[in-house]
């Protein structure tokens, strides 16, 4: 087992852990949390031996193999096969044994060797290493490319194929979903729930750590506290933790006042100076119970779009792709990703993107965002379209030489040049208050975004979206640097938003959240997916074991790959034509009220009634408010009174009114209780 007994730890002169204890025991899968900066990677470090503990104790067993994701991009010529199989360690040194036995000559050492070779599994390796390849969604056409032929995602794909590849009694993983689509996160989720030894994983997608963990560590205040369950289960545990400490903490200050109230009173009274020592030592004695300190979270919201067209775009036989390079041979046609599309995007959808990576869902996107044009067919935009565009590279959007006020200066003269200016405030004062909205204060604004995290990136790219106040919001992968805290942000957002949103996420809580209906890019078509989110993954699973089965009867060596959407035989039909797809036979039975503005009417009706019914009870709830404030400050100064009351008479008094406002208010509240309880139930 791992074992941290009153562990200091310290980056520079920062303390990340301060006495500093847990216990992980073997096979595991721990999920760490805690805030951006709170030390989650430095306690990899410590794990991985690049640090040190400057105080307590820290016990690994020497004898665990450990596995973790390189960080550095890698640069070679090898293929994408034989690099992930360079990431069995154990292969390795098997194979470098048997080449120093064959160069001594030994007899007795080669058997020992080969026998070695066998045991490491290098009869397999070539399928076990094309099983990782092709499950993180690469093509079977692609085993052979040279790494260096993989753009920087990709090849961090194969950083992570090469550390599932490595046999570990203990794996690392920092983020190992950032670079992944829906498809292979769904893959990795079922790779490591098979997996045997003690696993430690930070991430910030929720609905990832729920399915892989079973134990979650929390680092705050540079103390480890270790809760049993997954992320879903420590929020529950630790909601609970905060609202008992918050009690304890307020009977610990209501016990204090009151010795601090006898001291002050008594202390210069002889008859009574013993008593006051006695209180005096037994308030020293006391253990302070730490206030709950609120957490700063990040909050941000849409402003309400100044107008919103229906619809807001219409595609007829559209065709979408990348023309051919400036180099390439004149005649060169196009490349055509997603093909003959008729669809339109209406005010209010909520739509999710779904498909397997390469399939078109980015060029889909870029495409509506006006980053490419169609390649044949009309994009026919609704009038007054404003379109905020979140690209999955936030370089697209970003100058990594200019600072986050320079984008927003620049944004301004953009909006002001096209003649979409509404009524942002623009001067360079408005602009600064609106980026500290969003984190952006002090030096920050003029800090270059090259040097900023991908979280701080992503955070600036929101912010210039915000600011333009669309009405058709395009995300693509939005959350992929984003913290649990800002995740969640979004999310609220996004829900309050009154336009349109197309959302590419491998966020499936975000898209749980935020989405109410799907569309599948697949084999070069967009069709709806008549289903939700677990439907899906359902669908991708089947896909893989049936790819698998038929790999196995045609004899292949590699492992089925990732489930790459076909048309689904439970979910598609084909909407590019208007025919319907041959392979879908059902369809589910998940179905969804239509957005039409038949059924905002009907949803806004039942809104107002729920409203004019609850009104009396929200009237008694602020009436109840407002006389728990008065008694509050009644008590605060009857209590500031004992303090300068001499008389018994007059301190009886007192005392009998104090008791009868706490009686009065608990009363009150349990009326406030009631009352919120009935509006939450007519709210459902």
């Amino acid at each position: 087992m791992i074992t941290l007994k009153n562990v200091v730890l310290r980056r520079g002169a920062k303390v990340i852990l301060d006495s500093a204890s847990v216990t992980l025991n073997p096979g595991e899968h721990v999920g760490l949390v805690g805030r951006n900066g709170a030390g989650k990677s430095s306690l990899f470090a410590m794990l991985n031996g690049t640090l040190h503990e400057d105080g307590g104790e820290f016990y690994i067993p020497a004898q665990w193999r450990m596995a973790q994701v390189a960080q550095d991009m890698p640069e070679t010529e090898q293929s994408a096969t034989d690099y992930v199989i360079e990431g069995d360690t154990v292969l390795l040194a098997a194979q470098a044994e048997v080449a120093a036995a064959e160069a001594s000559g030994d007899g007795d050492r080669m058997a020992h060797a080969y026998m070695e070779l066998y045991d490491s599994g290098a009869h397999d390796s070539q399928a076990r290493a094309q099983a990782l390849i092709l499950g993180l969604g690469f093509k079977v056409s692609e085993l052979d490319n040279p790494v260096n032929s993989f753009s920087g995602g990709w090849r961090m794909r194969l950083q992570l194929a090469r550390a599932l590849m490595c046999p570990s009694d203990l794996l690392l993983l920092d983020e190992p979903t950032n670079h992944l689509d829906l498809d292979a996160l769904v893959w990795l989720e079922a790779w490591l729930k098979r997996y045997q030894g003690t696993m430690l994983v930070i991430s910030h997608d929720r609905e990832f750590l729920d399915a892989v963990t079973d134990v979650t560590v929390h680092i705050e205040s540079a103390k480890l506290t270790r809760y049993g369950g997954n992320y879903s289960k420590f929020e529950d545990l630790r909601s609970e933790q905060m609202a008992l400490q918050q009690t304890a903490f307020s009977k610990q200050q209501d016990k204090i006042a009151h010795l601090q109230k006898f001291i002050a009173r008594f202390k210069a009274k002889a008859s009574k100076a013993k008593q006051a020592q006695s209180r005096v030592k037994a308030l020293d004695r006391m253990e302070k119970i730490a206030p709950l300190l609120a957490e700063a979270d990040f909050t941000f919201e849409f402003k309400e779009p100044a107008n919103l067209p229906n619809p807001m775009l219409s595609m007829q036989n559209a065709y979408f792709g990348y023309p051919p390079p400036e180099d390439a041979p004149e005649g060169t046609p196009p490349t055509v990703i997603v093909q003959n599309v008729s669809k339109s995007v209406l005010a209010g959808q909520r739509i999710g993107i779904l498909g397997a990576n390469g399939q078109g869902k980015s060029t889909l996107v870029k495409t509506v965002a006006r980053a490419l044009a169609p390649i044949e067919g009309e994009m026919i935009e609704g009038k007054g379209l404003n379109i905020g565009y979140f690209a999955q590279q936030e370089l697209d959007v970003l100058r990594p030489a200019d600072n986050p006020l320079e984008h927003m200066i620049r944004l301004v003269k953009e909006v002001t040049a096209a003649g979409k200016m509404g009524s942002q405030a623009t001067r360079e004062q408005d602009l600064r208050a609106f980026l500290g909205m969003f984190n952006f204060g002090g030096d920050m604004v003029k800090q270059a975004v090259g040097s900023m995290s991908g979280g701080e990136k992503a955070r600036l790219v929101l912010c210039m979206i915000v600011w333009q106040r669309p009405n058709l919001l395009l995300l693509d992968e939005p959350t992929n640097h984003l913290d649990l805290a800002t995740r969640e942000a979004l999310s609220m957002a996004l829900n309050e938003f009154e336009g349109t949103v197309m959302l590419v996420s491998h966020d499936r809580a975000l898209l749980r959240a935020v989405c109410d209906e799907f569309w599948m890019v697949s084999q070069g078509g967009v069709a709806p997916f008549d289903g939700d989110l677990d439907d899906y993954q359902k669908y991708l699973l089947d896909h893989a074991k049936r790819q698998r089965e038929e790999a196995k009867k045609s004899g292949s060596a590699a492992a089925a790959p990732a489930p790459t959407p076909a048309p689904a035989p439970t979910a598609i039909k084909n909407i590019a034509s208007g025919a319907q797809n041959t392979a879908a036979t059902a369809t589910f039975d998940a179905k969804k009220p239509a957005n039409t503005p038949e059924q905002r009417k009907i949803d806004a009706k039942a809104r107002q009634q729920q409203s004019e019914a609850t009104k009396p009870l929200r009237k008694e709830l602020e009436k109840i408010d407002k006389q728990m404030q008065a008694l509050g400050a009644e008590k605060d100064s009857l209590q500031a009174l004992l303090t300068t009351t001499t008389t018994p008479a007059e301190i009886a008094q007192t005392g009998k009114r104090l008791k009868a406002i706490e009686t009065e208010v608990g009363t009150l509240e349990e009326r406030w209780l009631e009352l919120t309880e009935q509006i939450e139930t007519a709210a459902v």
